[in-house]
Formats: C-alpha cells, sequence, structure tokens
C-alpha cells in the first residue's frame, strides 16, 4: 500500500472539520409575534381589590350621536313688547300719585292724576259740540218727515242734512281728542249724560301689567307732553342676546332650542327667535335672540349669562365622559379585560351630552369602567411605586 502525501492528509483533515462545523451551526433565534409594536409596552392588567370592585360600574362600548356644542357668552334684556314708558299728553300738574317705585300695578291701574286746564276746556268744546250735534240730528230728523208730508221744501232737508253732518263731525273730532288722550267711552259717558264734577283730572294708567321700576313725578309738580312720568316693565318674559361667529351661526335657525344658564343659577331652555341679517361690522359676529319664559324673576335684564346651542352629531364609537381619564399624561379609559382591567389609551374627539366621541383606541367589543375609575387609577400608580417601574 502505497503511503499518502502529508499535505493530502491535512487538506482532508480540515474539510471534515469544516463539514462538521456546518452541520453543528444552529440558524439565530427569531422572535416570536407578541402582539405589542416594538417600543410600545404591553398593557398592565391590574386586578384591584374586592372593596375597588364593588364600586365600579362599566358599560359596552356602543354607537352614539355625539352632539356639537356651541357656547357663547350672553346678555339678558328687557322684551321690548313688556315695556311701557308713561308720559301725559296734555299740559298740566300732578295733583294725585297713586303709584311709587317697586310697586306691582295691573294693566289699567291708575299712575297718576293730572289737574288740566287743557282738558277742561276740552271737555267743554266736546260737551257744547256734542249739544249742537244734538239740535241739529233733531231738526234734521224733523225736517226728514215733513218732506215726506210735502210740507217744507227739498232745499230745507238739504240744508237740515248739511248742518247735522258738521256738527256730528265736529263733536266726533272733539270725542276722538279725549280718547287719545286716554279717557275711555265709559268716562265720557258721564259727561254727555250731564253728570260729571266741575273740575276734571287727567288719570293715567298703567297700559301693561308689570312693575314700576322708574317714577320721575311727584305730587304738585308740572308735567308737560313726552316728559316721561313712570316706566312699567314686565319681566316675566326676557330676551337674552348672544354673539356667534359666522360660521357657526349658519348651523342654527329660528326655532332651535338654546340652554341659558345664569351665574350661579339654574339652567332654562328657550326659543331662538332671531339672527341677525347682518354681520356685525366690528366682530364679524352674528347677534341670536332667544325668548325665555321668566316667570320667577331667575333672569335679571343686565345680567351675564352662558348660551348653549346643541347641534346633533353623526353616530360614533362613544363612551360616558365619565369614563374618561389620565395616567401619565395620556388620556384613556380602563377596560375589562380576562384578568382584570387596563388601561387603554384613547384619541378623543368631540364632546357633548354627557358623552365623548373615541377616535382610536376602542372598539365597539370592548367594555369600559364608567363608575370607580379613581379607584381604579390608584390601584394602577400603587402598582406602578410598589414595581419601582
Amino acid at each position: 500500500m502505497t503511503p499518502q502525501p502529508a499535505a493530502w492528509t491535512i487538506a482532508s483533515i480540515m474539510l471534515l472539520l469544516s463539514g462538521c462545523s456546518d452541520r453543528g451551526t444552529a440558524p439565530p433565534p427569531q422572535p416570536q409575534e407578541t402582539g405589542v409594536k416594538p417600543g410600545v409596552s404591553r398593557p398592565r392588567v391590574i386586578q384591584p381589590p374586592p372593596v375597588v370592585q364593588a364600586r365600579l360600574r362599566t358599560e359596552s362600548v356602543a354607537l352614539h350621536a355625539v352632539p356639537e356644542i356651541v357656547t357663547a357668552p350672553g346678555e339678558v334684556s328687557l322684551d321690548l313688547k313688556q315695556v311701557a314708558k308713561i308720559t301725559s299728553r296734555i299740559d298740566g300738574q300732578a295733583e294725585l300719585i297713586h303709584v311709587q317705585l317697586g310697586d306691582h300695578v295691573k294693566k289699567g291701574q291708575p299712575l297718576a292724576a293730572i289737574a288740566s286746564l287743557q282738558l277742561d276746556q276740552l271737555i267743554e268744546e266736546h260737551l257744547v259740540s256734542k249739544a249742537r250735534a244734538d239740535v241739529a240730528e233733531n231738526n234734521f230728523r224733523r225736517t226728514e218727515k215733513l218732506r215726506a208730508d210735502d210740507i217744507v221744501p227739498e232745499r230745507k232737508l238739504i240744508e237740515d242734512k248739511g248742518r247735522y253732518l258738521e256738527t256730528r263731525a265736529h263733536y266726533l273730532h272733539v270725542r276722538e281728542k279725549l280718547l287719545n288722550m286716554g279717557l275711555t267711552a265709559t268716562e265720557l259717558l258721564p259727561l254727555e249724560s250731564g253728570r260729571h264734577e266741575e273740575r276734571h283730572r287727567y288719570t293715567l294708567t298703567s297700559p301693561i301689567t308689570g312693575t314700576v321700576v322708574a317714577q320721575n313725578v311727584v305730587r304738585g309738580q308740572g308735567v308737560t307732553p313726552g316728559n316721561e312720568l313712570f316706566e312699567i316693565v314686565d319681566t316675566s318674559r326676557v330676551w337674552v342676546f348672544a354673539n356667534l361667529p359666522i360660521e357657526q351661526a349658519r348651523k342654527f335657525k329660528e326655532g332651535d332650542t338654546g340652554t341659558i344658564t345664569p351665574k350661579g343659577g339654574e339652567p332654562v331652555t328657550a326659543p331662538l327667535t332671531y339672527l341677525a341679517p347682518v354681520a356685525d361690522e366690528t366682530t364679524r359676529t352674528i347677534l341670536v335672540r332667544f325668548e325665555v319664559a321668566n316667570a320667577q324673576g331667575q333672569l335679571k335684564p343686565r345680567e351675564y349669562v352662558d348660551v348653549t346651542l346643541m347641534l346633533a352629531g353623526r353616530p360614533a364609537i362613544a363612551v360616558p365622559v365619565t369614563a374618561l381619564t389620565t395616567v401619565e399624561n395620556q388620556r384613556g379609559v380602563f377596560v375589562r379585560r380576562d384578568q382584570g382591567f387596563a388601561f387603554a389609551p384613547v384619541d378623543s374627539g368631540r364632546e357633548g351630552g354627557g358623552w365623548v366621541e373615541i377616535r382610536k383606541g376602542l372598539s365597539d367589543q370592548d367594555t369600559v369602567v364608567t363608575e370607580g375609575v379613581f379607584d381604579l387609577k390608584n390601584v394602577l400608580l400603587k402598582e406602578h411605586i410598589g414595581s419601582g417601574e
């Protein structure tokens, strides 16, 4: 047997060792799928003690229409249909004052009595014109009968009729003056029948039911037409004004309902009754007005209030506001898991009507904690501190 060269022997040994090395080298282990993205920690599942679990309330996530809330500062104003400024229509002197500042008055209630020479003269003219009109009418009626019997000529009938129409027109004109001054037909009746006093007073009465909020006359004071003597307001209904940005005002219409909340008071609802057709030149906002029932007087004219309007939103995944909390600067909710509860960060959207829209972070298969969130947060923080993380 021929001996092999030493070089061939060394080469064979090297090839053998190389083959053994390839077969014995295992591929590096691959990371298993964990469902958690790199750099994101798995949500901590906590198991609250029984005392905390007893206080928890949960609710399944579902689609809910979250309304869009529009708020604006507002101001309470008097309803101008509920305001009356009382003035005298003749010159005179205040002889009697029947009411004073703060009194509640009814429609038609006397406020003040004004003695007036002008009134006396007008009443005298009224009585004279009434008498002349009565005489002219009697003559005309008698002439009508005589003309029917062909006793008087046609011209006589025409003359008497013309005189009657003239005197009656003058009488009605004077009577209308007295009525425009505030006297009623009932008050004129005793004058025309001869039952009246020698001196007459012009009585100012309230045109509305309300409260006297201004008194600018005292007994003995001279008055002239146009002078404001009293102001009476009825605050059982008031106006509330607010200014909305144009883009927000476009979303509403007359008849929509708003909520008016006074400082420290209970909110009340009211219809939207006016949207200004022209934007404010300075603020570029739209003036809106609400008519508010105010029978109890809870709203005071000139006070500031908060005005809230709501627009129905589209259905979206939403949770009650009470479910939201903040952990380590992240807003989220506690979600029920098989082993307990886990904090889930969420991306929230619109809030309104006690609901919050959830854009990301939840599905309609989840169940969230709506009561006892603060207790769960405390448990989570304690575990976090205890673990030294």
